[in-house]
């Protein structure tokens, strides 16, 4: 019987063979796979960077927009204010800091109504006053998602004085318009037995000439029918000033001319008159004979206005770009007077408005007619213990040929002169 011995060696050399043969492909696997894992780490590393890359131009677009936003809303006039929705302000931009008279940090994170109460507006809902003396208005709109979501609110603050004083001049023509037709009728209707008064007045002059005290009566009724006729020419002015015929003038003359009228006032004062014009605003546009009247008031109003001493101050300068339709005259005229109190100067233009016992209160008012109808406007400046200034702007040159006319007193044949007075 055959004993069969295994050949060890040849087995242990195929087995090591295939083991190193099945290392290869394992070793080859792993290589294979490795570079798969590098290519795709490396496809991945482009991908974030592109992401990464985007994230940042995405991230610099926001910023921009926001900074952009933060601008817009910044140099708006109209005060806006943001509140949460327990009604803290969580934003507030420049406008409503200068309309609340507050500073930012008095603003943020405090409720509206402790902001309203500490910037003391007074006044119904439209329109509150600061404690600048503007006119504001309040309007709210609730901020919400695009899902409903109530998020917080929106408050803007808006200056309405422009608004308020245009609302206030088309009262004050409306007035005038429909005081106008009446005083037209009054006149008429008063001036003719005036002046049957007249007549037997001075035909009662002529023949009482011997008798002095029943003449001194006849004087006093002659005295009184001219202080009506007066009062009614005062009227008709204010209610329906001429139409102005206008004209280039020296401005220097027109107001030496209107001094001369003036220099009964001055010449028993201690009231030094200064002068000072612009090259620039040597001549004017106007009226000559209703500006006239106009500066007369004005200056009887600053010498008035100082019974001791004093310095009165008339300048006239021109106004570049301040005005619509081209260039402004700027005339004024100050004092260093008493001046006018704050609680008086809303009202010195209203007819019939007058501190003084012998003034009618009309003196302002037809300047302040005169200057609109001349499509001017006239303005007041006023500290008191300091002294006032009267700024008068008026188009420089014809209205016709300035953009078909245009009325700045909304934006804003010889007169008859009047009674000069002072209004306040």
């Amino acid at each position: 019987m055959l004993n069969v011995q295994p050949v060890s060696g040849a087995t242990d050399s195929a087995l090591l063979h295939e083991a190193f043969r099945s290392f290869d492909d394992a070793a080859a696997t792993l290589q294979q796979s490795y570079q798969t894992l590098t290519s795709r780490l490396e496809e991945l590393d482009v991908e974030l960077a592109d992401r990464n890359e985007a994230l940042g131009r995405n991230l610099r677009a926001n910023e921009e927009l926001r900074e952009h936003l933060t601008a817009i809303v910044e140099s708006l006039s109209t005060g806006l204010l943001v509140l949460d929705t327990g009604g803290t302000i969580t934003r507030c931009n420049q406008a409503g800091e200068q309309l609340l008279g507050l500073k930012r940090e008095q603003i943020l994170g405090r409720s509206l109504a402790a902001c309203l109460k500490e910037a003391q507006l007074d006044g119904d809902a439209y329109p509150l006053t600061t404690r600048q003396g503007a006119a504001v208005a309040l309007s709210t709109r609730a901020l919400e998602t695009g899902e409903g979501r109530h998020t917080g609110s929106v408050v803007l603050i808006q200056d309405v004085t422009a608004v308020r004083e245009l609302e206030d001049r088309l009262q004050r023509r409306n007035r005038l318009a429909a005081m106008g037709e009446m005083v037209g009728r009054i006149a008429h209707e008063i001036r003719n037995p005036l002046g049957s008064i007249e007549l037997f007045a001075s035909m009662l002059r002529r023949d009482l000439n011997g008798v002095p005290a029943l003449r001194g009566y006849a004087e006093h009724i002659s005295s009184s029918v001219h202080m009506m006729n007066r009062l009614l020419t005062n009227l008709l002015v204010y209610t329906k000033p001429d139409c102005p015929h206008g004209e280039w003038h020296e401005t220097e003359a027109l107001m030496l001319d209107s001094l001369t009228l003036a220099a009964h006032a001055i010449a028993n004062t201690r009231v030094d008159i200064r002068l000072e014009v612009d090259p620039l605003a040597a001549r004017i546009w106007c009226d000559t004979g209703q500006l006239k009247q106009v500066l007369l008031n004005l200056i009887l109003n600053g010498i008035h206005a100082m019974p001791g001493s004093g310095t009165l101050t008339l300048s006239a300068s021109l106004m570049e770009g301040q005005v619509p339709g081209g260039p402004a005259l700027r005339l004024s005229v100050s004092d260093t007077g008493a001046g006018i109190p704050a609680a008086q100067r809303s009202r010195i233009f209203d007819p019939f408005f007058t501190t003084k016992d012998e003034g009618t209160g009309l003196g302002l008012a037809i300047v302040h007619a005169i200057v609109e109808a001349h499509q001017g406007r006239i303005d007041v400046e006023s500290s008191e213990g300091r002294g006032t200034t009267f700024t008068i702007v008026l188009p420089h040159g014809p209205v016709s040929d300035r953009d078909d006319g245009i009325d700045i007193s909304m934006a804003t044949d010889e007169g008859h002169f009047v009674e000069e007075e002072t209004s306040a």
